[in-house]
């Protein structure tokens, strides 16, 4: 065990698990009506401890045990069995990896919660979140950092796929399932409604960027060098994607917005990801400064063109943004161009067919969208008897 690596992924793993609570909560509430803000909190927080538990059960076992099929880890971790604070990963603990794992198990499904606010069913959301991190998260997670099929010596040969923090891993399958759900629920009735609280997007966003520290940067699991670098790349990226995503759009309409800039945070940080292992400054300066103009690009293709109500735009910041980043990782020959494309391709098709089949599945035992009277007057007084704002917005 190396104490120095202990300590930086203790700190990252805070730094993780900041980022969906309350990070993640407050730029997702910020966004819906104030009718519906304590829902997506409600979303967000209910996904973060189920997960929890279930990736202490299971989820672990799936992703790292010591399977060597190729396709699942199998399940001689359940439940951390053999796991004692001595076991170690690396120069790591092994329930300190766990945990940190634990954090990007956590937000991959919360990211989704952007797709659906404002007219899903509580029970279809717990239920169909579990699954989908069980039966697509975890697996895909085997198969490229837990020794699967796509990773070095698979498939691809000798090198496997590049991804450094997620950018397959964790924003291609939220990305995509995100977009599946909110074709298969339809446009809410009052979609064109605006953010209730810019400000708290702002807030929310802010604590992602200082989160992403710890998802990049603890994705070294080291401390050294290399986590110094991840992080550096990660703000570079972060910081030009806002700046070319508020210039794109004081181009366009005449003003830049703060949810705009802060979006272009996320799609820069969602960009990096997978490459922020792998490149440099100047290298995450062109990611960043393209991301900013690609997603915002693609938002307005989703939303406008296509008419897909992803009602926070999950699919075009976080899923195009890390399937670009991933891409960029060949294109800058950090990896082989089979691989990173080869391995978007089949991650792709078995997220949207695992996606479609739980969405079918679960809401034949719950609803999948709340009744008109419930999505008109607001989620969190009809599902969860409250209210945050005493106001009719």
């Amino acid at each position: 065990m190396n104490a120095a690596d202990t300590a930086w992924i203790i700190t990252a793993t805070a730094l993780v698990l900041f980022m969906t609570l309350p990070g993640l909560a407050l730029f997702y509430g910020g966004l819906v009506r104030a009718r519906n803000v304590l829902s997506v909190f409600m979303h967000v927080y209910a996904i973060a401890c189920l997960m929890s538990v279930l990736w202490f059960v299971v989820g672990y076992s799936i992703a790292f045990g010591g399977g060597d099929s190729g396709i699942w880890g199998g399940l001689d971790k359940l439940l951390l069995l053999g796991v004692t604070a001595d076991s170690l990963t690396g120069t790591l603990p092994e329930v300190l990896f766990f945990a940190f794992q634990m954090t990007f198990a956590i937000i991959t499904p919360a990211l989704i919660v952007g797709s659906y606010v404002e007219r899903i069913g509580f029970g279809f959301v717990l239920l169909f979140s579990a699954l989908w991190m069980l039966l697509c998260y975890a697996p895909v997670v085997h198969w490229i950092w837990g020794g699967g099929f796509l990773s070095d010596g698979g498939i691809f040969g000798d090198i496997g796929v590049r991804d450094f923090a997620g950018g397959i891993v964790v924003h291609e399958t939220a990305g995509l399932a995100a977009l599946i759900l909110a074709i298969f629920l339809g446009k809410r009735r009052n979609h064109t409604t605006p953010p209730h609280n810019p400000g708290l997007v702002m807030i929310g966003a802010a604590m992602l960027w200082v989160g992403w520290f710890g998802f990049n940067g603890g994705s070294q699991l080291a401390a050294d060098g290399g986590a110094a670098m991840a992080l550096t790349v990660t703000h570079i990226s972060a910081a030009t994607a806002s700046l070319t995503w508020a210039l794109w759009e004081r181009l366009k309409f005449g003003k830049s917005s703060l949810v705009g800039i802060v979006t272009g945070t996320i799609a820069g940080l969602a960009s990096i990801t997978p490459a922020s292992g792998f490149v440099g400054p100047v290298e995450a300066l062109v990611i960043g400064a393209v991301a900013g103009i690609l997603c915002q690009e693609a938002v307005n293709l989703i939303r406008n063109k296509v008419v897909i109500d992803d009602t926070l735009d999950v699919f075009a910041v976080h899923g195009v943004g890390g399937i670009f980043g991933t891409i960029m990782i060949a294109v800058f020959g950090a990896g082989t161009w089979a691989a990173q494309l080869g391995s978007l391709a089949i991650v792709g098709v078995y997220t949207t067919v695992v996606t479609i089949v739980l969405i079918v599945v679960v809401r034949a035992i719950t609803p999948l969208r709340v009744d008109a009277e419930t999505e008109t007057n607001g989620l969190d007084l009809a599902v969860h008897g409250e209210r945050a704002y005493d106001i009719t917005s």
